[in-house]
């Protein structure tokens, strides 16, 4: 590359900083102005200054994080773009070591070379993230910022190589390896009790008397924390100890019902998991999770031989009202003149089968109806995917990619009108064998969803 080029490159991020005022002029953003953004840029070059030390880049950090703790929602975005375009790869930089590396491929010097461009590739911006998890609170600033930011990504494309950069910081920070597994329990501190009340997403918690029998003396509840952010869980697991599956959530969430008897205790239901931080989202750790209290609980209670989840289908409802029709089709002519019968028409059509549902909570379990509706979850469980062949629905993408297969599909497994809302009150059995995690991974790699006798039965 000539001198003239070179000259350009590194004139560039000037040109997009004059770009980014002269933008902003345009837009006549008063909450900022171009003297606003010169001081914001000017705060982040100075925590990234190559000529200070960690601690001093981490003090820095953490008083560009006062700042911006009282910033506006300008302020802050203003703050997300200089961070994301600013602190970019150096083209020039890149080229050039790829240029040398190309040079070199199949020689002893490819490997400094290669060396060489991955160095090339870091940006500044990495290391401008890192100056921030510096200081004590800065692993949780740096969560709550991509909190934030995340919601903006359709609408502003700039920013998509910061939160990537973060996305892939946090895989590294939160690996499992650094994680704390702790139990809660009705004797943890009452703060924490109020965060597993916040954050369960699956089943809400109606009041303190609810999270007290969720941590009752047959239940068990663990989460996963980060030592940069003490008292402040990640993720929530919550689990059922009884004597078989379960087939409903409202026996375990019954508030009257005795405790079961742990001595006869031989299946563990995992029956909610919920992840409390949005700015983690994309690092996953939820597998590890439930492999980790897998290992308390056998070590607790030997007994312990079968493991599952009773599970939402929080996709169903959506996916079946688009394609009803093509359900009714794919059904035997028997099959279709039972379901009109029941339903009192000659000859059935999508129209009368997306009536008849809005009662499916009073369906008989044996009816034909309710052997249709079965038979749909199974098939969207089972065989509808996205892009790479994985399920459609994200509940079964989590739990079959860790290795469980689908054991069981419930009929009303979940009544209320959250359930219903999602799933016409069905739920699903995930069962974590454990012996045949693998072989279940392998064949949902090939391209089949691994599955019980009795959902084959829904799918034949």
């Amino acid at each position: 590359m000539n001198n003239e080029a070179n000259a350009d490159a590194v004139a560039t991020p000037v040109a997009l900083m004059r770009q980014r005022l002269s933008a902003m002029l345009e837009r006549g953003v008063d909450a900022i102005g171009p003297w606003g953004a010169r001081r914001i840029l000017r705060e982040l070059q100075q925590v990234l200054d190559p000529a200070v030390s960690e601690v001093e880049g981490g003090r820095r950090a953490a008083a560009v994080a006062q700042w911006y703790a009282g910033a506006t929602p300008e302020q802050r975005r203003e703050c997300w773009v200089l961070m994301s375009e600013h602190f970019a790869p150096d083209v020039a930089a890149i080229e050039s070591a790829h240029a040398a590396y190309e040079a070199v491929r199949g020689t002893d010097d490819e490997a400094r070379a290669e060396l060489r461009l991955r160095r090339a590739f870091t940006a500044p911006r990495t290391r401008l993230l890192q100056r921030f998890s510096a200081y004590p609170g800065g692993v949780r600033f740096l969560v709550d910022l991509r909190a934030e930011l995340l919601p903006q990504l359709k609408k502003d494309k700039r920013l998509i190589a910061l939160d990537g950069e973060l996305q892939e910081l946090f895989s590294t920070w939160f690996d499992v390896g650094f994680l704390d597994l702790r139990r809660i329990s009705w004797d943890s501190p009452a703060s924490l009790i109020e965060k597993l009340i916040q954050y369960e997403a699956v089943h809400d918690i109606r009041s303190w008397q609810d999270a007290k029998n969720r941590l009752d003396e047959d239940r068990r509840c663990y989460s996963f924390f980060h030592p940069r952010m003490p008292g402040e869980p990640l993720i929530f697991v919550e689990v059922a100890l009884l004597r078989e599956m379960a087939g409903g959530i409202v026996p375990l969430l019954d508030e009257e019902a005795a405790p079961a008897d742990l001595d006869k205790a031989a299946c563990a239901i995992f029956y909610s998991i919920s992840n409390t931080q949005s700015g983690l989202k994309g690092v996953s750790f939820g597998d590890e999770l439930i492999k980790r209290v897998v290992e308390e609980l056998q070590t607790e209670f030997p007994r312990l031989k079968l493991f599952a989840t009773l599970s939402p289908i929080p996709g169903l409802r959506a996916w079946l009202g688009k394609n009803l029709d093509a359900r009714l089709q794919a059904l035997p002519a028997r099959a279709r003149n039972e379901l009109a019968r029941e339903l009192g028409v000659a000859q059935v059509g999508a129209a009368d089968l997306q009536a008849a549902l809005d009662g499916v909570a009073l369906w008989p379990e044996k009816s034909a109806r309710a052997r249709w509706l079965l038979a749909a979850a199974a098939h969207y469980l089972a065989r509808e995917r996205i892009e790479g062949g994985r399920p459609l629905d994200a509940v079964a993408r989590f739990h079959l990619g860790n290795g469980a297969r689908i054991e069981r599909i419930n009929w009303l497994g979940d009544p209320s009108p959250k359930g219903l809302k999602q799933s016409y009150g069905l739920m699903v059995n995930y069962l974590y064998d454990l012996k045949r995690l693998d072989k279940h991974r392998r064949e949902l790699a090939q391209g089949t969803v691994p599955v019980a006798g009795a959902v084959q039965s829904l799918l034949d």
